[in-house]
């Protein structure tokens, strides 16, 4: 993509509009293409209302749910976060009506026909729609400069996020499934016709298309900062998503430039110790690089139920998380992961021990935490309380708290693993051992010897930390990695068999909906739809 394609108009714009109709020239005829970009280049901010769309998308209700319809995962990108987690080893949840992830528990959302699997797909290509809408309405080939460029970098890094999100949720990892076929490529220089004709391209073209995007929007980004809140994207978060693109691409050394470029310009530090040794993780915080901001008026929130906390949050007063008895669907660590976690580490408290303790809970509910709860829930062992509910305020009935995209601890993981692999274990475990030692846990020494086992323990570092954020799922398929339930703590009716590394039921199918709209696409090359493995019981 060439860098001087770009001024950016929107078309659709509501405000932009109503600029253009206070002209003469506009009263009596057809809005005209320069007018148009006259307007955008003397007033940018007149496309702010378009610009949030990117960050709306992300956190909104109705996606797939209809009038006659609701569908309670249905509140955005945290939904397929819980989708991806669910599908794995590390999060454990009974599996009866009140779970909503029962699909995933089961691995039975990765048909073509599942509504879930439609899910991912349509959320993120409306989100690269929304992108697409902002790029597609250049007028000129001046090099744009101030807010538009800003403009044309965040929409461009916002479709190489939604690209990299597919490309892992529907085909293997990039390292040795390059041809594969993965997902359509749409761009802004298509037209509709074009994009419901539209080839699956392969792993290897859908990485390029990331990477163009990112390597555009970065300079725009960096030459052109403009104030905003952490929903949006700058360029510390585009840097970030370079990194994961080169940690997926086998590209090690520009993964922890980048990583690190993150970290240089967000100013983001990991949480400390004593901030994570009660319930957080539910607002904007200094760790946080991006992440989305939810607030009551945000329609998920409005919805009651319908929202992250009440899936997730053990200690909202609002959800499937709350109350006592066989309605609860509290969201638990894998019992052997947690049991690999030093007691040294704060971490630890992160989670309900089989005594029904944990520092979080004692700080929540007071000294004498299980008396403290008694009288109002019932936590099973190994329930999470790391994601504090609204305001810090326990069972607090209002569920619009925030959700992290991007944490300086992901970048600082990405960098030990990075440089462990480029540089040598010795460069890993400096980065590694800084970041648990001063942040996680004061004893911690990382044993590793070999390349092999310090990946492995970074991979145990990236379980614990990002728990619960959407990260499992594509870290066993990143590494290669089985999944195993067995010896843990999941209900017989969703333990299987040792599931081996890239199994089939690991990706999705592409969904029906795509294949009968999108005539481009070769059925004939598809793959069946995997089938869900049968439980131990």
């Amino acid at each position: 993509m060439k860098a001087n394609k770009y001024i950016t108009l929107l078309f659709a714009s509501a405000s932009l509009f109503a600029a253009c109709e206070e002209g003469d020239a506009l009263q009596g005829g057809t809005v005209t293409a320069e007018q148009k970009s006259e307007v955008a280049q003397e007033n940018p901010a007149k496309l702010s209302s378009d610009m949030n769309a990117l960050k709306d998308n992300l956190i909104q209700f109705g996606t797939i749910s209809t009038s006659t319809s609701t569908n309670h995962l249905d509140f955005g990108f945290p939904a397929l976060c819980l989708m991806f987690d669910q599908a794995g080893q590390d999060m454990v949840s009974e599996n009866h009506g009140y779970n909503w992830l029962s699909n995933q528990l089961m691995f039975q959302d990765r048909v073509k026909t599942s509504s879930y699997n439609n899910f991912i797909w349509k959320l993120h290509f409306q989100h690269i729609k929304s992108a697409n809408d902002i790029l597609k309405t250049l007028v000129s080939d001046e090099e744009p400069q101030g807010q538009l460029a800003n403009y044309i970098g965040q929409a461009l890094a916002s479709r190489a996020f939604d690209y990299l999100q597919l490309a892992q949720a529907y085909q293997f990892t990039y390292l040795g499934h390059e041809e594969e076929l993965a997902v359509p490529i749409v761009t802004e220089t298509m037209s509709e016709e074009e994009a419901m004709n539209n080839p699956l391209a392969t792993v290897k073209d859908v990485y390029t298309q990331i990477m163009d995007d990112l390597n555009t929007a970065i300079p725009y980004l960096e030459n052109n900062p403009v104030d905003g809140d952490k929903a949006q994207i700058n360029a510390a978060v585009a840097y970030g998503l370079r990194a994961r693109a080169n940690m997926l691409m086998g590209e090690y050394a520009n993964a922890a430039t980048d990583a690190g470029k993150a970290l240089e310009l967000s100013g983001a530090t990991p949480y400390s110790i004593e901030e994570v040794s009660v319930p957080s993780f539910n607002n904007v915080a200094n760790s946080w690089i991006w992440g989305s901001i939810i607030t009551t008026n945000n329609d998920v929130v409005q919805t009651g139920i319908i929202n992250w906390p009440s899936h997730l949050c053990s200690m909202t007063g609002n959800g499937y998380t709350t109350g006592i008895g066989m309605n609860v669907v509290h969201k638990r660590i894998n019992s052997a992961l947690w049991a690999r976690i030093p007691d040294t580490d704060v971490r630890k408290g992160w989670w309900v021990d089989a005594d029904m303790f944990s520092p979080n809970l004692e700080y929540a509910y007071g000294t004498g935490a299980s008396a403290g709860i008694a009288n109002a829930a019932v936590f099973a062992t190994y329930t999470n309380v790391k994601f504090g509910p609204q305001d810090n305020i326990v069972f607090n009935t209002e569920n619009s708290q925030d959700w992290p995209l991007m944490r300086a601890e992901e970048m600082l993981l990405i960098q030990a693993e990075a440089l462990g692999r480029s540089a040598g274990v010795d460069a890993g475990k400096q980065v590694l051992e800084g970041f648990v030692k001063n942040y996680r846990d004061p004893a911690y020494t990382c044993t590793a010897t070999d390349l092999d086992a310090f990946v492995d323990e970074v991979w145990f570092q990236r379980r614990v930390e990002l728990w619960g954020e959407g990260f499992s799922l594509f870290d066993v398929l990143r590494l290669k990695k089985p999944i195993i339930r067995k010896g843990a703590n999941f209900s017989g009716n969703v333990t299987f068999e040792n599931l081996p590394a890239e199994s089939p039921i690991f990706i999705y199918s592409i969904p029906e909906s795509e294949r009968e709209a999108n005539k481009g696409i070769d059925v004939s090359l598809l793959r069946e739809d995997p089938v869900a493995p049968k439980a131990i019981m």
